[in-house]
């Protein structure tokens, strides 16, 4: 699947996110987090967290719309990111991967709950040409 912002949102992440947020989730709290995020976007049935594979060495997380595969500790950035994955998924594997409706909700979940800016997020993202949905929902409530 062709994912033409991937290396950008990458790129702007390292830039825009990760130095506004440096905290660690262990793993143990993971799963309240998620189901937090869940209840409070109005959503059912939240993804289960489970172990990352010892051997994923490029892989800092994964998120489908059913589970979310992290280490032992994970930035709650990181977190953030897996959960816009999960919920521009669906339960048959069909993603929005790093698309507009993607950082659509990577976006309001940083507003939320990183209590990032939103207008300096924006401006940034226009600067690293990155195209989102303002109006982006979980796609599976469609």
């Amino acid at each position: 699947m062709k994912d033409p912002q991937r290396r950008r949102l990458y790129a702007w992440e390292d830039r825009e996110v990760a130095p506004r947020d440096t905290s660690l989730v262990p793993y143990a709290q993971l799963q309240t987090l998620v189901d937090y995020v869940w209840v409070q976007e109005g959503l059912a049935w939240p993804p289960l967290i489970r172990p990352l594979s010892k051997r994923a060495r490029r892989t800092v997380a994964r998120a489908t719309r059913l589970a979310i595969e992290a280490p032992e500790r994970l930035a709650t950035w990181v977190l953030l990111h897996e959960l816009a994955h999960a919920m521009s998924s669906t339960a048959e594997d069909r993603s929005d991967g790093h698309g507009p409706i993607f950082v659509g909700l990577y976006l309001k979940l940083l507003v939320a709950y990183a209590r990032m800016p939103r207008a300096e997020l924006e401006a940034s993202l226009r600067r690293a040409r990155l195209e989102w949905d303002p109006a982006a929902h979980a796609v599976f409530l469609a």
